[in-house]
């Protein structure tokens, strides 16, 4: 089997929660993710997408772009990294792109990304993906966006950058949006996950409560 091949299997396989080998050991989290959203809205005010920039941490980048330089330049262009992006926006689909928006209480869903593609930085791979909602949401009442894996097997965490962990691209003027981030996590609860075995992707009841508060976002409010 092509190692390429491998590789976006192994993506696969890591987010089912079977891969033991990949990254760090502690079981939970057991990927980490900077990330940033851009929410996106259309000429009538109503938002249509969620644009995800999730880079990820060193370990999983060196494992999963192992092999994927074809001409040996020491570098990762996009085209070298495409099949890795294939199977994973892909398999993300299985966890609902871990992204969810709720608007008047109602859970919001989504259509498969339009676009998406890896890039390398600086020996991180960065995923930047459009999540296009099945119908445009009407930006009134309260408008909550979130970014996490309930399973707290992937750790996301909203960067800072100059335009703020969470963007509103075309909103109306008076729109706003508030960024969160998940607690500091109790040291005690931290060992407690991390002594889950790696090929456990799903979490006992009595440590799932230990991850529902860890969920990032921004509440958006548009007058």
């Amino acid at each position: 089997m092509p190692l390429v091949t491998k590789r976006t299997i192994a993506f696969t396989v890591m987010l089912a929660g079977t891969l033991a080998a990949a990254g760090p050991a502690a079981a939970h989290p057991h990927v980490w993710v900077d990330a940033k959203a851009e929410v996106v809205f259309d000429g009538k005010g109503e938002i249509t997408a969620v644009r995800n920039i999730w880079r990820f941490d060193e370990a999983y980048s060196a494992f999963a772009s192992q092999g994927l330089d074809a001409n040996g330049d020491g570098k990762l262009s996009t085209d070298e990294l495409k099949p890795l992006a294939d199977v994973n926006v892909d398999s993300l689909k299985d966890f609902a792109y871990f992204t969810f928006i709720t608007a008047g209480g109602e859970d919001i869903d989504f259509n498969k990304p339009t676009e998406y593609w890896l890039q390398d930085d600086g020996g991180r791979l960065i995923l930047f993906f459009t999540l296009p909602t099945k119908a445009p949401v009407k930006a009134a009442g309260s408008i909550r966006l979130e970014i996490y894996d309930p399973t707290f097997f992937v750790a996301f965490r909203m960067i800072d950058d100059k335009d703020g962990p969470v963007v509103l691209d075309a909103a109306p003027a008076a729109c706003t949006a508030k960024a969160f981030r998940p607690p500091d996590m109790d040291p005690a609860a931290a060992a407690a996950l991390a002594a889950i075995p790696a090929d456990q992707r799903d979490l006992p009841p009595e440590l799932q409560l230990l991850t529902d508060g860890q969920t990032n976002g921004a509440d958006i409010a548009c007058p």
